[in-house]
């Protein structure tokens, strides 16, 4: 592997969920570690399925992993540190100033905003702790800080005097006011990111075309703040001898390699690897030793499956219910690279078939639903947020207004904080709102961004429902989009997920905090499926029936409804594919028969 030659004491691992960082993150501190290195494996996700990889708990605190000798973990916890870091801000004033004015500072540290930071400002200590990196010979990092926290840290820093004269600033000011104390840990932190010799950023993609677009947009975003010097790390490439099987196995083969053939040329000059896919879960020591390695060790399928059927209705059977109430806002929600954007367009297609007006938008900066759809329908509408366009629109009107009476320096500061990354989520909610009002009428099927930005939404609207409840009359009948949004007459959110740990364990994080909300999601889609079909690939088959664990995982511990959506052997693009993803006549048997639909 490139990116292991001389490594570095600092490795990043960064891609979006789904892609294969933990394995590739835990499968190079195991490597490291039986070279005679002593290694430290962080993981900043939230959804951190470390301890399971290595079959321990590892938690909060530096802990020594029993299997592998020279290795240690820490799993950062980006809700405890959102907590500590607002107690640590917000602590000193308590009992010093107004409870309206405590209150007012813990609501602008409430948001997904401030737990971005704190997670940075923790793995920011790691980086700076002199004591710390002295002590390890690699320190691992299982994703990598975001160009958008980054930008975030590099703000001037004078803030608090124009957040007293201008209390109804933008949003990100709340949670990086905490920041000056930390000014040059977070310096020096960004000297050593940007520092090739003290650190390697590996970006992990699989050879799709969206997730290779996104690694591409990653990269140039962290290249434009310095950290230039990457590697490309593409896993779970489906091996030649593969594609000879059955006609799914040659098609996925054809469209990762056309893929890999036409990816960015930003990506070309970086120096590239190739994992191939693995028939097993990488989950343990062994299994991870074999991630580097070209050979396809055979795994038994599991015990007990049963492969001609699974008892999960299909997609048609949601589309029916949902279009019973002839309008609402239906909004798919999960992690990027699960296929939401295919299959809000698919249930907005199905949706219109019926005869049912249908406006299909997205809230997705990468989405491309016209692509997705490749013609028109009657009944159906399409646009989408164009972020860009809103931040303009009120970049603008902000200056018009609370900069109009600014100082020189004032509507300079003002400016910058109006080009921070957090601006977007405020600009985004006030067109996701005027959308909420519009599924009063027709059906409004949306198409959401990552998780991440999701939330980001979902706290301006929450935020916007706290401080509209404290100024109007209780006894005054209001609707806000909060109440909208935790309507399920109103709204029905349908949670996109893969077959896979870690797509499930985010699915039903997201889900944890839809609940906190307030909002119950309505749904839940696996797609993609490879046990949805009857492929006779060996080491498709061995994936398929590993699937199985999680569809479980799904229907018995998260979904009150659930449907499985086979992965199509044609990119679902058009309006008639598209519709087979809702009701296809029946599942292909690749090896050259059919058997009945999924029921």
């Amino acid at each position: 592997m490139r990116f292991l030659d001389h490594a570095p004491p600092f490795l990043f691992f960064t891609g979006k969920g789904g892609v294969g960082k933990t394995s590739l993150s835990c499968a190079t501190a195991i490597r490291l570690a039986r070279q005679g290195k002593k290694v430290l494996l962080v993981s900043t996700d939230p959804a951190s399925s470390v301890g399971q990889v290595f079959s321990q708990t590892i938690g909060n605190t530096i802990t020594v992993i029993a299997t592998v000798p020279g290795l240690s973990a820490l799993e950062i916890d980006p809700q405890l540190a959102a907590q500590q870091y607002r107690e640590r801000i917000v602590g000193p004033v308590r009992g010093q100033l107004p409870d309206s004015v405590v209150m007012s500072i813990e609501e602008q540290l409430s948001g997904a905003c401030t737990t971005e930071i704190a997670a940075f400002d923790e793995f920011t200590a790691l980086l700076t702790d002199t004591a710390l990196v002295a002590a390890y010979d690699h320190i691992i990092f299982d994703t990598a800080p975001t160009g958008h926290t980054i930008r975030l840290l590099q703000l001037p820093g004078a803030w608090s005097s124009f957040i007293e004269a201008n209390p109804g600033g933008a949003s990100c000011l709340g949670p990086l006011s905490g920041l000056d104390k930390q000014r040059r840990q977070y310096a020096d932190a960004v000297t050593a990111l940007s520092d090739p010799n003290r650190t390697r950023l590996i970006l992990v993609s699989r050879a799709q075309k969206t997730t290779l677009d996104e690694v591409a947009r990653t990269h140039q975003e962290l290249a434009a703040i310095g950290l230039a010097r990457q590697y490309l790390a593409i896993n779970g490439v489906l091996p030649e001898r593969e594609a000879r099987h059955d006609v799914l196995a040659a098609a996925i083969y054809r469209h990762e390699q056309g893929a890999i053939a036409s990816m960015p040329s930003v990506l070309r000059d970086l120096p590239i690897d190739y994992l191939p896919l693995k028939a097993a879960n990488l989950v343990g020591v062994e299994a991870l030793s074999s991630l580097f390695s070209d050979g396809d060790e055979a795994a038994p399928l599991p015990v007990g499956v049963i492969a001609d059927s699974v008892d999960l209705p299909r997609l048609s059977g949601l589309v029916d219910e949902i279009a019973k109430s002839g309008h609402g806002l239906v909004m798919m929600m999960g992690k990027g690279g699960v296929g939401k954007t295919t299959l809000a367009a698919a249930v907005a297609v199905a949706l219109a078939k019926r005869g049912l007006p249908v406006h299909l938008t997205t809230s997705d900066p990468a989405a491309h639903l016209t692509d997705t759809l490749s013609g028109s329908l009657d009944n159906l509408d399409v646009s989408r947020i164009d972020p860009q366009a809103e931040i303009a629109r009120y970049r603008q009107h902000v200056l018009d207004t609370k900069g109009k009476d600014l100082d020189a320096q004032g509507r300079a500061m003002l400016e910058e904080d109006l080009r921070s990354p957090c601006t977007e989520e405020i600009v985004v909610f006030q067109a996701f709102s005027h959308i909420i009002r519009e599924a009063g009428k027709k059906f409004v099927v949306m198409d959401t961004a990552p998780t991440g930005h999701t939330l980001l939404l979902l706290d301006a609207t929450g935020a916007f429902h706290r401080e509209a409840s404290r100024h109007i009359d209780p006894l005054l009948h209001h609707t806000t989009p909060m109440m909208r949004l935790q309507d399920p007459e109103r709204t029905k959110v349908l949670i996109v997920t893969l077959a896979e740990t870690t797509p499930v364990l985010e699915a039903a994080q997201l889900q944890d905090e839809l609940r906190r909300a307030g909002i119950e999601p309505w749904a839940w889609l696996i797609n993609n499926s490879l046990f949805a079909t009857a492929t006779s690939s060996p080491l498709l088959k061995q994936r398929a029936a590993f699937e199985l664990a999680q569809i479980e995982a799904v229907r018995n511990r998260h979904a009150k409804r659930v449907a499985l959506v086979p992965m199509q052997a044609e990119e679902p693009v058009g309006i008639d594919r598209l519709l087979k993803l809702v009701e296809p006549q029946s599942v292909l048997d690749f090896a050259g028969a059919t058997r009945p639909s999924l029921t």
